[in-house]
């Protein structure tokens, strides 16, 4: 291993060994900015693109001056979703693997409260939780914040626009005035920043922009198809088996379901993830997915939060975003950890006006693919698709 760079962050022995063991090899450059500066104790707000290692960045400071005698809460981590608390609590599992006095617990909805319960007594120094459930826990009196040395806000700028602002801000004043407050955002929007200036101690900004070298390589392609042939065309790309993993998007529950069933009846093994089916089976199809128990996951965007696999090999686009941000959200599920992705995003012609301004937002231009009335790719455009995947 190159454990070289981190030991230069004075990062102990034992997460070191941890880092080995998940495959880490050198930091990113959010990593490289922020354990430093957090492990100083100093404020945070920390923008950066989706899938650089923020959960490190911040993990590693965390375990690193955590006390492991004391038997109250030490540092809070907020997440947006369940399904982000879960990936969080399992990367900081991970790099406390040779640290094993650590005591993590994980509050989120969806799961019983007893349960939860029943981890706060073990004493976790450290608890990762969304703000209604932290909420909930500390008024019942289970849980007490007022020892609090960190609180990490991760993925602000989801949280406060999913209407979180209230629920934060009231976490935050629970906590002591002198506490170490740590912000991780994709995007700075006005509601973030009102945060920053309410609560943060001259924080040190730290910005890491999308250069070559952090910026996913992924080959975008749009698809100008009939609706009615949409099925077809994703069929034949699902056919071309190059790819072992892939997560399809669409916009409503309903559809993924849908799409989804359809998929399993033309004998593809499928599943669909979105809000009407209950918390403990979308964490055994998040599970099963990251395991590789099955290859194409059908999911809705607030459904997919979280979700962290990285050898996800093509993102499809069946449905057209409604937010032009969330077409980096999906097309940022492929092409992680410095790997190779692909992603095709399927559009009327209707729909070609809203793909333009798309691709104003995200500055980029993908390879248009042409498909026959038949859903088939055109004969001109096959070498283009083989090349880039």
């Amino acid at each position: 291993m190159s454990a070289d760079a981190f030991r230069a962050l004075d990062v102990s022995d034992e997460v070191l060994k941890a880092l080995d063991g998940m495959g880490i090899e050198n930091p990113t450059d959010i990593q490289k900015e922020t354990i430093p500066v957090m492990m100083a104790g100093r404020d945070i707000i920390g923008i950066a693109p989706t899938g650089t290692g923020k959960t490190v960045a911040f993990g590693i400071p965390m375990l690193e001056y955590i006390s492991l005698k004391e038997t109250r809460v030490q540092e809070l981590v907020l997440a947006p979703t369940r399904e982000l608390a879960q990936q969080i609590v399992q990367e900081l599992t991970d790099l406390a693997r040779f640290i094993p006095q650590v005591k993590i617990a994980a509050l989120y909805g969806g799961q019983p409260m007893s349960r939860q319960i029943n981890q706060l007594k073990h004493k976790p120094q450290i608890v990762v939780a969304t703000p209604g459930r932290t909420l909930d826990m500390v008024n019942r009196g289970h849980v007490s914040l007022a020892h609090v040395h960190t609180l990490v806000i991760d993925e602000a700028d989801e949280m406060l626009k999913m209407g979180f602002v209230k629920d934060v801000t009231r976490i935050i004043e629970m906590a002591p005035v002198d506490r170490q407050l740590v912000m991780f955002s994709a995007t700075t929007n006005r509601d973030v920043m009102t945060i920053s200036w309410r609560y943060q101690r001259e924080p040190v900004e730290i910005v890491v922009e999308a250069t070559k070298e952090n910026r996913p390589q992924i080959a975008q392609h749009t698809l100008l198809i009939p609706r009615d042939k949409k099925m077809e065309a994703l069929q034949y790309l699902l056919d071309s088996d190059e790819f072992d993993r892939v997560m399809v998007f669409v916009n409503t529950k309903f559809m993924a379901q849908r799409l989804s069933d359809k998929l399993v009846k033309e004998g593809y093994s499928a599943r669909a993830l979105h809000g009407d089916i209950r918390q403990s089976q979308r964490t055994q199809v998040m599970n099963d997915f990251k395991r590789g128990k099955f290859p194409i996951l059908v999911a809705t965007d607030v459904a997919a939060r979280g979700i962290d696999v990285d050898d996800v090999e093509a993102v499809i686009n069946y449905d057209l975003p409604n937010e032009n941000e969330y077409y980096l959200h999906r097309i940022g599920r492929t092409g992680r950890a410095r790997k190779h992705g692909v992603s095709f995003t399927m559009m009327t012609f209707q729909e070609s006006v809203r793909m333009d301004e798309i691709l104003r937002y995200i500055q980029s231009k993908p390879t248009p693919l042409h498909f026959d009335a038949q859903g088939i790719l055109r004969r001109e455009d096959e070498e283009a698709f083989f090349e880039n995947i």
